[in-house]
């Protein structure tokens, strides 16, 4: 069992999905952009940051954190603040490819490694009926670049070049092995009984 330094259920989510027990310990930690930050640094400095602020209530125990963050033209577009941001972001990715980086701390004591994964979204052209529908569904509020890939957001992605499970929030090819090389390894359930599935 690990730490997730983390409350989205997403990420948790896509742990079970491999295998991995995780016990959740989110943690407030200033999320604000420096001054002429890179994506690529502040993304990667947001999940080394968790995994820190979760190793002081987690000691001993493998800890994992991980930020993700959407980017198009240069820009960081975060979670919407309300309607009016969501639909700027959303005419913003409309017809246009973005990135999405997501970026993940494994941490155990003293030890750790911070790897991100980049993945290229393009989304088609969208209506603005559309984009007003899809925010009174309530799913944008508290997504980066205010949509979700595995959710209602699906029908806007006309093609996606790396990895899924990044965008959704946790890169497992990459976790995976990171996890192995702190010893926790997929898989390790035990076997269903009989008519479990």
């Amino acid at each position: 069992m690990i730490c997730l330094a983390s409350a989205s259920p997403r990420r948790k989510a896509l742990l079970e999905q491999i295998g991995v027990s995780a016990t959740v310990m989110p943690c407030d930690i200033d999320e604000t952009v420096h001054a002429g930050e890179p994506a690529e640094v502040y993304v990667e400095r947001m999940a080394r940051e968790k995994a820190a602020a979760a190793c002081s209530r987690a000691v001993g125990q493998v800890i994992l954190a991980a930020d993700t963050v959407v980017v198009c033209a240069g820009h960081i577009l975060g979670k919407p603040a309300d309607r009016a941001e969501a639909l700027a972001t959303l005419r913003v990715l409309s017809g246009n490819e973005h990135q999405v980086m997501t970026a993940v701390a494994v941490r155990l004591q003293q030890r750790e490694r911070v790897i991100r994964v980049d993945t290229r979204v393009r989304f088609r052209q969208l209506t603005d009926a559309e984009m007003s529908a899809y925010w009174n569904t309530g799913e944008p509020a508290d997504k980066a670049g205010s949509y979700a890939i595995q959710g209602l957001g699906a029908v806007f992605v006309e093609r996606i070049e790396g990895s899924y499970s990044a965008v959704v929030g946790l890169p497992l090819l990459e976790t995976a092995a990171v996890l192995a090389e702190f010893g926790v390894s997929c898989w390790q359930r035990s076997r269903a009984e009989p008519g479990e599935r």
